[in-house]
């Protein structure tokens, strides 16, 4: 299955087409990025149905919208707290009346973790990460100091580490039980912080797609891979978990899971709660992976501003790149009118953005009409814009704000 045809399968789930989508955005300015929320619900039921029957956290970081992130935890009594990815995110949410907040990054910023004990100490639930004596160290100062008991949570790294390959991503240095052990001795120690939780995130499995055009080999060895994982994988966490409650540690929670791999996370006996959110938003990383099926909730939209020649058209804006390693995958990609591509040489540009046809049917927009884009991954575009339109039933319902809308910057 080509590119081209995974994306318009992926496609064929959306509630409207280029009319419609183009009608609802009539009086608004572009460019601008918009969630289709009948699609959105949709992906969060196939997100709960996945998790079986496990609680959801939601992952703040791929929604990067307090009204969504407050729609989805109404949504289901499933849908239960928030994975956060910064300490003084946590505080912003938990100022807004958010609860059970779980920071999925460390930092010992001193500032930030005074802000996280002032928050706890007013009544708010924020958990901090850790994985080394070092970082519980600083915090327990800190928490010491301010006269509160904060809750950690250790970090466990779940990657398979093969002989000239790290099957998985350079997380946490906890990498077996002695080393676990370690970490909870140093907060056994203090009375200022207490481990009330593990988190072990599978990445390899959870955002590693394994059915990618053009790379038939590759692919059957990432199956393989991710098939091979799993035990491994779900062994260690339970071994760490197991020798963290016989040594005292009073967890609260086990954390794991993404959008990419709940259907085997929810299987593992030692996991209490899964964590998903890119699959709300369905952007186009998630097309590539044999067993999933989301719908493409949100989309942004670039006015088309000149028209260079007979088969192309320049869009103003775009160059949207998503972060991680250097790839093609990382480029929005144009989906509505169909039968457009980026121009190779130029790719999504910062101030232009030109569109050329891939198929030599397709009807060109003309000037002043939105050409409609997908983004490779979740909560980035929300860095690029101000504000959501949310869609239902073919018109705007709703304009929310954005992290950067309210000007949150964390990272």
């Amino acid at each position: 299955m080509s590119a081209n045809d995974t994306r318009d399968r992926v496609l064929d789930h959306s509630a409207l087409n280029y009319d419609g989508y183009r009608n609802a955005l009539t009086d608004q300015p572009l460019p601008a990025a918009l969630v289709d929320m009948t699609l959105f619900e949709q992906n969060l039921r196939e997100l709960l149905t996945r998790a079986g029957d496990l609680p959801l956290r939601i992952a703040s970081k791929s929604v990067r919208c307090p009204a969504l992130l407050r729609h989805a935890l109404a949504f289901d009594d499933r849908c239960r707290g928030l994975m956060c990815f910064h300490m003084r995110e946590a505080c912003a949410l938990a100022a807004m009346g958010f609860d059970d907040l779980l920071v999925a990054y460390p930092s010992c910023q001193p500032a930030d973790v005074a802000a996280v004990c002032a928050a706890v100490a007013n009544g708010a639930s924020i958990t901090l990460m850790v994985d080394c004596p070092a970082q519980v160290e600083r915090i327990a100062a800190i928490a010491a100091e301010q006269g509160v008991v904060l809750p950690l949570c250790l970090d466990v790294d779940m990657s398979w580490h093969l002989p000239g390959l790290n099957f998985g991503v350079y997380r946490s240095p906890v990498r077996h039980v002695a080393a676990a052990l370690a970490v909870y001795r140093v907060i056994a120690q203090s009375d200022a912080v207490r481990l009330e939780g593990v988190m072990g995130y599978e990445a390899q499995i959870a955002g590693l797609g394994d059915q990618v055009p053009g790379q038939a080999l590759k692919n059957r060895l990432i199956r393989l891979l991710k098939r091979g994982s799993v035990p491994r994988l779900q062994a260690l966490r339970g071994e760490v978990v197991a020798a963290l409650r016989e040594a005292g540690a009073p967890l609260r929670f086990v954390n794991g899971g993404g959008t990419g791999s709940l259907d085997s996370t929810r299987q593992d006996p030692a996991v209490t709660e899964v964590t998903a959110g890119s699959g709300l938003y369905a952007p186009t990383q998630f097309d590539h992976y044999r067993d999933l099926h989301y719908a493409p909730a949100a989309l942004f939209a670039l006015e088309v501003v000149r028209q260079p020649d007979a088969g192309r058209v320049t869009c103003l804006g775009g160059g949207y790149i998503a972060s991680g390693g250097i790839s093609p995958g990382k480029a929005p990609v144009p989906v509505w009118p169909r039968g457009l591509m980026l121009e190779p040489n130029e790719g999504a540009g910062e101030v232009q953005t030109p569109l050329r046809r891939k198929d030599p049917a397709a009807t060109l927009p003309g000037i002043g009409d939105p050409v409609f884009f997908r983004h490779a991954k979740a909560g980035e575009l929300c860095e690029r814009f101000n504000h959501l339109l949310l869609i239902r039933d073919g018109r705007v319902v709703d304009t929310v704000d954005t992290y950067r809308g309210l000007g949150w910057q964390f990272v």
